[in-house]
Order: structure tokens, then sequence, then C-alpha cells
């Protein structure tokens, strides 16, 4: 007797422990709007990539100066600037939502002040990133969708660490933007940034790993004690002429001590995603694995995207 009472107490508790489980599992997927919004205004180019990638290009209503990718995105209308929002093109588009990034906190106060709601994202590094993607999945209700294209970001990202895998990693410098006189100070991508994990991932070891800055200033004396294997100068404005390109070599050999003027291991790499943390990072990581390690043969991007979203 008190072993069928044993085995069924034992049978119920699972049970009770499996539905609570399962009830706590759909308050979390659930959205904490009522309604979901359908005039979204999109504050940065990340949330914007992101949101076209999760197929709610139907629902965004403006975007920013900056937001140029999707093409679809430039096709709609904008609020300004980050610093500098038109207020009354936001009040006239009647918006149910805007969505800007953590540490726009000026901007978060000034539609607080509107009356329209907003919804925060940290895109600070690859995790915040993936947790962003989630986020506006369970609020926007697309869950699928986000939960495809994680797994999308993810299985490339995968395929990286198993091609570099056994390789030895290169100091490399990673410089931000315009930098054609390396005889003044440069601007660096730091350690807690999502750039600097895309390049260790793609087999590269950061000369900055002791800054307490993200971005620090960087003086030439610096750059040649170091003396990093490889440079690679990442922005927009590094999208050279190969005339271009020749002056700034040029100018870099004004420092032949530096390891990567001697073996000419300075790259430029000027797309337009190098520096927007979103969807593209796949895309940033195989340009910084193509100048890290040459011979790579591993084709990363190959993977077809998930349904309902563009490839990165």
């Amino acid at each position: 007797m008190n072993k069928i009472f044993i085995k069924y107490f034992f049978t119920s508790f699972v049970f009770l422990v499996s539905l609570y489980s399962g009830f706590l599992n759909s308050l979390e997927a659930s959205s904490r709007f009522k309604h979901q919004p359908q005039r979204i205004i999109s504050t940065s180019p990340s949330i914007t990539e992101i949101l076209f990638e999760l197929g709610l290009k139907e629902r965004i209503v403006a975007v920013t100066d900056f937001c140029s990718y999707p093409e679809e995105a430039c096709l709609l209308p904008s609020i300004g600037g980050v610093l500098n929002p038109d207020i009354e093109t936001i009040i006239s588009l009647t918006p149910d939502l805007i969505i800007q990034q953590t540490d726009s906190e000026k901007m978060k106060n000034n539609f607080k002040s509107l009356g329209i709601p907003t919804l925060s994202i940290n895109v600070r590094t690859i995790s915040d990133i993936f947790e962003s993607i989630n986020r506006l999945g369970k609020e926007l209700n697309c869950q699928k969708t986000a939960k495809n294209l994680l797994s999308f970001l993810k299985n490339i990202i995968n395929s990286y660490k198993l091609g570099l895998m056994g390789r030895p990693t290169k100091k490399v410098l990673l410089l931000l933007g315009d930098s054609s006189n390396p005889g003044r100070d440069l601007y660096a991508v730091g350690p807690g940034t999502f750039l600097n994990e895309l390049l260790v991932l793609s087999g590269g070891k950061n000369i900055l790993t002791n800054s307490k800055a993200q971005y620090p200033k960087l003086s030439k004396e610096y750059i040649i004690e170091q003396s990093p294997e490889i440079i690679i100068e990442a922005g927009p404005k590094s999208n050279l002429s190969q005339k271009k390109i020749d002056y700034r070599v040029e100018q870099w050999n004004r420092f032949p001590t530096i390891q990567a003027v001697k073996d000419k291991r300075i790259h430029f790499i000027g797309a337009d995603y190098i520096l927007i943390p979103g969807p593209r990072l796949v895309k940033i990581l195989e340009s910084f694995a193509k100048v890290i390690h040459t011979d790579l043969s591993v084709p990363l991007i190959k993977q077809t995207p998930p349904p309902g979203t563009a490839k990165p």
C-alpha cells in the first residue's frame, strides 16, 4: 500500500512541477504589450537591422539618418539623429512604440515626456545582441523568427570556431575610422566590446587586453612598443581607393620596427556594417578572419538564413 501511495505521490508531484514549469515558460514567452505595437520607430542602425531581420518591416514607421540597411529602411521617414531627433516628425507619425539603446537615456526621457511607450535594448557585446534579438522576438510576438535567426548566427560562429581550432593567434591592433596619419594619436578597439569579441573569435589577440577604456586613444609610441603582427583599420572611412591605401601604407612605413609594417600586414576594412552591432556581425567575423588567416579555406557565411529573414 505504501509503495502504491509513494508511486502515486511521486507521479503527481512530477506532473505538477511540469505543469508549473510550463506556466512559467508561457509567462516568460509573453509580451508585456496588451496590444502589439504597429507603429514602431527605430532609433539606431542596430535596432533597425534587427527589426528587419525579424520580419517586422511593415510595422516600422521611421528610422534615423544613419539607418542605411537594408535598402527598404532608406525609404522610411527619418526622425533625424540620435542626439537631435525631430520631435515634430515623431509626433506626426503617431508611434505606439519607440525602441532605443540603453545608453540613450536623454532620448528615453524626451520620449517619456511625450507619453510614447519606449523599449530599451543593449547591444554592447555579442551576448547583449543575442539577448536583444530574443527580447524583441518575445515583446513583438515573433519568437519563432528570433529563435531561427539566433540559431543561424550561432551556427556560423561555431563553424568559425571549428575552422580556426588549433591555429596560432596573432597580435592585432584594431583601429577605428580615419587614421590617414599614423603619426598622430589613434583610436582603437579595446576589451568589453563586440568588435573585440569578434576579433578574438577570428583568431586575433588584441594588444589592448589591459585597457580600461573600450575605445582608447593610442600614441604611436605605444603601438611601436607593442609591435602588433597585424594592423586593421576598420570603419566606413576605411573604404578606400587603391591610391589612398598605398598612401596610408606609405605613412605606416615611417615606423619600420612594427612587425605588421615589416610583414606588410596592414589591412583596411571599409564595409558599411563594420561598426554596427547587429545581425551582420557574422560578416564582420568573416572580414576579420580573412585578413588574420589569409589561407583560411572554411566558407563561413555559407548557410541559408532562416525563412523570413534576409542574409546578413
